[in-house]
């Protein structure tokens, strides 16, 4: 007989905050202000569940400074630092030195404004591979940042990832600009979604959430966490970071009550 869950014994989703924007504006102006690290302590007390933060080669916005911050505050608080990084031998060595709780590699080219999709893990294999096995080794939990595609899926679980993030950025675009192909962009992240977690990867998912797609995204019932940045800081402007990160985590634990109070959400996650 199989056991119905309520919508008060649901799996929690969490919600991952990225600071990156709040040192892109601190570095427009070359200042001390405002900081990273008190952003994330606000985030903290607003419902955020971990802080994210993507240290670039380029040192565009985060530096590493800002790591040995964000690290030595996440300890205090007892709260996952979530380091997201290029697949390179300097960004290994800084993860390596700071043991955060997760690392999540991500594509990076220099000349991009945001990351633009997933990493190839499929066609870099044997580049990704060593790394990952160097950073579990570590005690560090590895996430790769990825598009919901099966072959790409399958190569995280063949390099021995705990942990994909579903790229969710070209369903979010569809939907702000109102372009009929959003449907198929979502069913294919729920389908991401379901595989994943069938080869018993932690799913993640993020880029470009926002108030308007959170819904959708937090009802799919195989995700475990979201990371949500540059909206966020973006809405802090005209109603502040707590009032902003409460709203989106009340629009996320409404979604995932209301998906694990339908049977067919259940039986699809199970």
């Amino acid at each position: 007989m199989s056991v119905r869950i309520t919508p008060q014994q649901a799996p929690p989703l969490r919600l991952g905050i990225n600071i990156d924007h709040v040192a892109t504006i601190r570095n427009a102006r070359g200042d001390a202000y405002p900081d990273p690290a008190r952003a994330a302590e606000v985030a903290m007390l607003a419902g955020a569940d971990g802080i994210t933060a993507h240290l670039r080669e380029d040192r565009r916005h985060i530096s590493d400074a800002d790591i040995d911050a964000l690290a030595a505050l996440t300890r205090r608080r007892g709260r996952p630092l979530n380091l997201e990084m290029a697949v390179t031998l300097e960004m290994e060595a800084i993860a390596l030195a700071h043991k955060p709780h997760a690392a999540c590699l991500v594509p990076e080219r220099r000349e991009e404004v945001t990351t633009e999709g997933g990493l190839d893990v499929a066609g870099q294999h044997n580049r990704i591979a060593p790394v990952v096995g160097s950073l579990k080794a570590a005690g560090v939990r590895v996430s790769l940042f990825i598009e919901p595609d099966p072959l790409q899926i399958a190569a995280a679980h063949a390099v021995g990832a705990h942990v994909v993030e579903l790229h969710t950025g070209a369903y979010c675009l569809a939907v702000r600009e109102g372009r009929p192909e959003a449907d198929a962009l979502f069913n294919r992240l729920r389908e991401g979604a379901a595989l994943a977690a069938s080869l018993g990867l932690e799913v993640h998912a993020g880029h470009g959430i926002d108030y308007e797609t959170v819904s959708a995204v937090a009802a799919i019932p195989e995700l475990a966490e979201l990371n949500i940045g540059h909206f966020l800081i973006g809405e802090a402007i005209f109603t502040g970071l707590d009032a902003a990160i409460r709203r989106m985590r009340a629009l996320m634990d409404a979604a995932r009550a209301r998906t694990w109070a339908d049977p067919e959400s259940q039986e699809a996650a199970a």
